[in-house]
């Protein structure tokens, strides 16, 4: 664990409206901020920034926590980088990693640091095999300066070497297999994963090594292994060869399909190539992307595969702020080949003219329908109009559905009127959709577990749990009285039991009760819930007298809290269910 005393000193130095600020166009509304919300789209800013508890909470989403959560959150990193990143914007040095895990972590960096290093090594040795990856890296247009650049390597063809040269260095068996280079047989032997293949580190964006690629020399299966997820390497949360793009000046960046299509434009000076790690983009990636680029190109194979991955490339982008636009590939497969056909200057110039993202959706649209019978051109038309009328510019609109007149030979007119309904009818569709949102958006709603006895005391009881912990945030100076009264184990809901108990230990350890300290000991889904509390109640002002009035509330139901406790949450919440349906009359079975 990081120690409070430097987590309140990095969360003091860094006010979260400043920080928040960086990334959110951010306007003052009394004495809290609002803007559109960075973790989902929206036109109507649902997204606020609360200076007296240093919270953030979104009323769209459901995002929130404190400035370390935002900066976790916004750039995908886990919470002692956030730390580490707050710490460095306030000019203060790393906390020391005293915890097992943070040991074990840098430990697990160190060795991927020096299989890095040996597979090197291996690349550029004496032996056959190593005449032979060298000139596949040959073979794949890579000069000496590229492949010092990304480090690559490779693995020689037996299962102990990689082991023993990590062994020799005085790694453990343990860390070893943390690292996810080793793997144990059936048998108890320990051998390495990576063998007879070419290597590619893969780096987080400060530039520690934290996983690798192999791929064979020749064309045997499997053709590709990459490392496992480990302590250090979450894939879903990783962007090959973003260290480098980041460096740029340039703010348009091109997403490929795989690692050999990054290096081969990188090295032909397209330096903000780069591609997500995994078999699939994910929504962690397009925000992590979305955090350093303006503009995306989506530049993948050309095959079948390809562009469908380009299809659901686009509908994750959808959401963030970028503007994405489509590369086709003519007379290549992939970019490497491209580059390797055509030269880097084509390829650039190929670059510049790339169709955006609706183009490429129209076009895909095309391709299933014979516009040469009438039943194909009308479902055509109608395909393309819905496709108009989601989120669409009025501009846009009317550009494309002259296109789509011309292509058809149906009257501009007649699609323009189709598309009026079609926006009407989306525009009522995401009025509903946001309708059915708001129905469960009220106080009721927002409590999980409920309390077994009591009938519909069970919901004013769980209420004054939450409203005790949001006292308790707003106003520290109650806890001390909380404490000689509340034992947090009686409370019903488990999110506010941990909350108290988080809150007690930093009033007993005399760290203070901010919602950093708290966060920093109760799970993410805790915290956002506080963080949504804050927000609730943010124009509340507790006085003492409301204080016991919670407690008062509380201890009467204590006797009766022992046996809910003992309920699992399925129980408890089928219980809280029965409340709400006697509260509202629904009837019961056979009723």
């Amino acid at each position: 664990m990081i120690p409070h005393e430097y987590i309140e000193e990095v969360v003091r130095r860094n006010e979260i409206a400043d920080v928040v600020g960086n990334y959110v166009q951010l306007k003052r509304k009394g004495r809290l901020y609002g803007g559109l919300c960075p973790f989902h789209s929206e036109k109507t800013p649902s997204f606020y920034v609360y200076p007296e508890t240093q919270s953030f909470y979104c009323f769209g989403c459901g995002a929130g926590g404190d400035v370390i959560t935002f900066i976790k959150k916004i750039n995908n990193i886990d919470y002692e980088d956030a730390v580490t990143r707050l710490a460095g914007r306030a000019g203060r040095p790393e906390p020391e990693e005293d915890d097992r895990g943070g040991r074990m972590r840098s430990r697990v960096l160190a060795i991927n640091k020096d299989a890095a290093r040996w597979f090197y090594a291996c690349l550029n040795s004496s032996t056959e095999e190593a005449k032979q990856a060298r000139a596949y890296w040959r073979r794949r247009g890579l000069d000496d300066k590229t492949i010092v650049r990304f480090g690559l390597g490779y693995a020689p063809d037996d299962f102990r070497s990689t082991y023993q040269h990590l062994k020799d260095k005085g790694y453990t068996d343990a860390e070893l297999l943390e690292s996810g280079l080793v793997k144990r047989s059936e048998k108890g032997n320990l051998y390495n994963i990576f063998h007879r293949r070419v290597m590619t580190p893969i780096f987080d964006l400060r530039g520690n090594i934290i996983a690798f690629g192999g791929r064979v020399l020749d064309d045997s299966k499997p053709k590709y292994i990459n490392s496992p997820e480990t302590l250090v390497y979450k894939k879903s949360k990783t962007v090959f060869a973003l260290q480098l793009a980041k460096k740029s000046t340039s703010r348009r960046y091109v997403l490929c399909e795989g690692y050999m299509d990054v290096i081969s434009m990188q090295q032909a000076g397209i330096d903000t190539a780069v591609c997500a790690c995994g078999t699939a983009l994910t929504p962690d990636q397009v925000r992590l992307i979305s955090e350093y680029a303006d503009e995306v190109v989506l530049s993948y194979d050309s095959d079948e595969a390809g562009q469908k991955a380009t299809a659901r490339s686009l509908e994750l982008f959808r959401d963030s702020p970028v503007k994405v636009s489509v590369l086709q590939i003519p007379g290549a497969k992939d970019p490497d080949e491209y580059i390797k056909k055509y030269g880097a200057e084509r390829f650039r110039a190929l670059l510049d003219g790339t169709g955006n993202a609706l183009e490429f959706r129209i076009g895909q649209v095309r391709k299933k329908y014979d516009l040469v019978q009438d039943k194909d051109r009308l479902d055509y038309v109608r395909e393309v109009v819905r496709l108009l009328a989601d989120r669409n510019s009025p501009t846009e609109r009317e550009v494309y559905a002259g296109r789509l007149a011309e292509e058809t030979n149906i009257s501009k007119t007649a699609i323009m009127a189709q598309l009026e309904e079609e926006v009407k009818k989306s525009s009522y569709r995401r009025r509903a959709e946001k309708q059915k949102q708001l129905l469960h958006s009220g106080p009721a709603d927002t409590i999980r577990v409920p309390y077994q006895a009591g009938g519909q005391k069970a919901l004013a009881v769980a209420s004054a749990e939450q409203m005790l912990v949001a006292a308790m945030l707003r106003e520290p100076s109650f806890v001390p009285l909380a404490m000689q009264r509340l034992d947090p184990a009686a409370l019903i809901l488990p999110d506010m039991r941990q909350a108290a108990e988080a809150i007690f230990r930093c009033q007993r350890e005399g760290a203070a009760v901010t919602l950093a300290n708290v966060g920093a000991l109760v799970p993410e889904n805790t915290l956002t819930e506080l963080s949504r509390l804050a927000a609730q109640y943010s124009e509340v002002n507790p006085t003492e007298k409301d204080v016991q009035l919670y407690l008062d509330r509380i201890a009467q139901s204590t006797p009766k809290s022992s046996s809910a406790n003992k309920m699992t949450d399925e129980e408890l919440a089928r219980y809280l269910q029965s409340l709400k349906d006697r509260k509202q009359g629904t009837p019961r079975d056979g009723g």
